[in-house]
């Protein structure tokens, strides 16, 4: 059976938290609240977000932390930019993305069975020592009319 592929709203978002032994704080859910309207976001993008919407207060540096802790337990994941910044991902699930490498943005790519496809074609694929766990797809691009 497929895992459902949404984004978790706050409700099924305590229920992971609680699910993983983890406490829902304020700080948590105004986390969660800003990476379901960001969708994906680095830790200074989610604190701008909390200041600009009224939302618990936190620095960048727990703010992080909280993103971190998401992806290690596998509520949220994360994408590493071209210049090795980290952006959280509120879709757990495998998609494509598109990335933005002037603006530093990602965005979803409404293709999921494309990394499907891709992702059955290597299932059984070997490489000497290794076991493929999943194989990512993101479009890097630029805004038209602009140089990288």
């Amino acid at each position: 059976m497929k895992r459902t592929k949404t984004i978790p709203d706050e409700q099924r978002f305590r229920s992971a938290l609680k699910s993983r032994g983890l406490r829902a704080t304020e700080t948590r859910l105004s986390i969660h609240r800003a990476m379901m309207a960001l969708e994906h976001a680095s830790a200074d993008q989610v604190c701008r977000w909390l200041e600009d919407n009224n939302e618990a207060a936190a620095s960048e540096s727990s703010v992080y932390n909280v993103l971190l802790q998401m992806a290690t337990y596998g509520i949220y994941s994360y994408l590493l930019s071209a210049d090795n910044k980290r952006y959280f991902d509120v879709c757990n699930f495998t998609h494509p993305h598109l990335y933005d490498r002037k603006n530093g943005v990602y965005k979803n790519l409404p293709y999921s069975e494309l990394s499907e496809a891709v992702n059955d074609a290597f299932r059984n694929y070997r490489f000497r020592g290794y076991t493929v766990e999943d194989i990512g797809i993101t479009v890097v691009c630029h805004p038209r009319g602009s140089s990288r």
